[in-house]
């Protein structure tokens, strides 16, 4: 059985918002499930998802354009609670007859919010409070049967409900934290409009997912890729909670870890887990398969395959193994084009996997966010070093080097990577940031050193915040920690005569350059 079939859901429909994720994250931490859909999902998809309610996302359009994100007009008639922002907010007034128009007040920003009228949404709340706002459009006539209850400079309908329909709308971002009542505001709609209760949490994620893996495998026996990251620990020890020793996990050392990696890995595991452990050593395999690939796509998708070819090769040894254990993640999902998101690049996990594979794919994690698999690592019992890990790329490496893939450049890029790391740790910054680490592009550069010249890399310092990988912001290091990073490692590395800190943030750059 399917989570959405055990777990009241919530829909977003995503109208090309850039908080269409963060709106399904706000709906989780208010512990009610969510799942984002295309904006063209039909009525009668949605009526076979059956949800509690659903939430029109924002959007960059105006609802008048040409090319406006528009839905299927039936699912107004689904009785189905709606919840439209923004965009969402001027297309559900568009569509129940209301009035749309482009009056010159924009708002950007903190505003000023008025509570005008007796509101569901707002119950509770101060007449007087700050939203955040992103709007050139505004609703200035409701629609039938619907009444405003929220005013601001720039919005004469800031707010507006139809409670005998359950249809609702309000022109700010109650999503972000720059409106500091939003996430009550998004409880109202919840609790409230869709009757939803407080059910998703790790112990009813775990039951769920253990139902749904005991289903799935039967009597089967499993093998699960393991990384010794978050996902892959946490997804192997919910398997092993469900299947016991059906269970049997590969680690593949595929050259391309960080220093001291696969000797971590592999202690952890026999410490902490009566699972089965098989340690393949396959850096030669994976090294020539990139030989000479510069493309990220290339890369991802190589490593990918070559992944499923050594678990094949490795099932044969533990018996009749036809299922493989996964720690996708949902950005994983999203990022790699699933339904009508577009494809930011292939993860290995998802879309570089052979289409010939011999496995069926057991992803307990598929429908969860980062900090949920965080929590239940700590709900199973993991060891905080492995729960509070922070994320690394299934390629590895491969995707640090920018250009071609080679044992020194690797060497050099793994010594220093473990600076960068050290450094971080000793600062006490290490749980306060999403991702540090270092790239190392293939071209050198002039340098001098002694009374020498030099020619050699430049090393790229990453670090980013994040909530869930889906946007990123760049972390701001103390000076003297960047200072001590850059000093080690051009002293301590051969071959690394300048160090630099990326400073883009998520959109428009990636977390990972490849």
């Amino acid at each position: 059985m399917r989570a959405d079939e055990l777990q009241p859901t919530v829909l977003v429909v995503d109208f090309g918002a850039q908080y269409a994720q963060l709106i399904a994250r706000r709906v989780r931490e208010a512990h009610v499930r969510s799942e984002i859909v295309p904006r063209d999902i039909t009525a009668d998809r949605i009526r076979e998802l059956r949800p509690i309610g659903l939430i029109l996302s924002g959007g960059p359009a105006s609802v008048y354009a040409d090319d406006a994100y528009r839905m299927d007009p039936a699912i107004l008639d689904l009785g189905i609670p709606i919840l439209g922002i923004c965009y969402g907010h001027q297309l559900l007034a568009d569509m129940a007859g209301g009035q749309v128009a482009n009056t010159g007040d924009a708002e950007y920003g903190s505003t000023d919010l008025s509570v005008v009228g007796d509101s569901v949404l707002l119950r509770d709340l101060p007449t007087e409070q700050t939203v955040w706002m992103s709007h050139n459009d505004q609703v200035i006539e409701p629609p039938d049967g619907f009444v405003s209850v929220a005013t601001s400079p720039g919005a004469t309908v800031a707010a507006m409900e139809n409670r005998e329909q359950a249809l609702y709308g309000v022109q700010f971002h109650p999503e972000v934290a720059h409106t500091p009542r939003g996430a009550e505001i998004l409880k109202h709609f919840l609790y409230e409009v869709c009757q939803a209760g407080p059910s998703w949490t790790s112990h009813s994620i775990i039951e769920t997912q253990v139902e749904q893996i005991r289903e799935q495998v039967g009597d089967g026996h499993v093998i699960c890729g393991l990384s010794g990251g978050v996902d892959s620990s946490v997804a192997a020890a919910i398997v092993h909670e469900a299947i016991g020793d059906q269970l049997t996990c590969i680690f593949v050392d595929h050259g391309l870890l960080r220093a001291g990696e696969a000797e971590q890995v592999e202690e952890t595991f026999k410490s902490h887990f009566e699972v089965d452990l098989i340690h393949v050593k396959a850096a030669d395999r994976f090294l020539e398969a990139l030989e000479g690939v510069t493309d990220p796509e290339s890369k991802r998708k190589i490593i990918g395959e070559t992944f499923i070819r050594v678990f094949e090769e490795a099932a044969a040894s533990v018996g009749d193994a036809g299922y493989l254990v996964q720690g996708t993640l949902y950005p994983d999902v999203i990022e790699s084009g699933s339904g009508s998101a577009a494809t930011i690049k292939t993860h290995h996990n998802v879309g570089g996997l052979p289409e010939d594979m011999s496995f069926e794919l057991v992803e307990p994690l598929r429908d969860l966010f980062k900090d949920e698999v965080r929590a239940i690592g700590e709900e199973l019992g993991l060891p905080e070093e492995i729960v509070w890990r922070q994320p690394f790329p299934g390629p590895g490496l491969a995707v640090r080097i920018i250009g071609d893939i080679t044992l020194e450049r690797l060497e050099t890029l793994r010594a220093a990577d473990s600076i960068i790391l050290e450094e971080i740790r000793r600062a006490g910054l290490y749980r306060e940031i999403w991702q540090t680490f270092g790239v190392l592009p293939a071209v050198k550069t002039v340098g001098v050193q002694g009374d020498g010249r030099t020619y050699a890399y430049p090393l790229i310092v990453r670090a980013v915040t994040s909530e869930d990988a889906m946007t990123a912001d760049w972390a701001r290091l103390p000076y003297e920690v960047l200072e001590r990073v850059s000093s080690r490692i051009i002293n301590e590395v051969p071959g690394i005569n300048r160090v630099a800190y990326d400073i883009s943030s998520k959109p428009p750059a990636t977390i990972e350059w490849e």
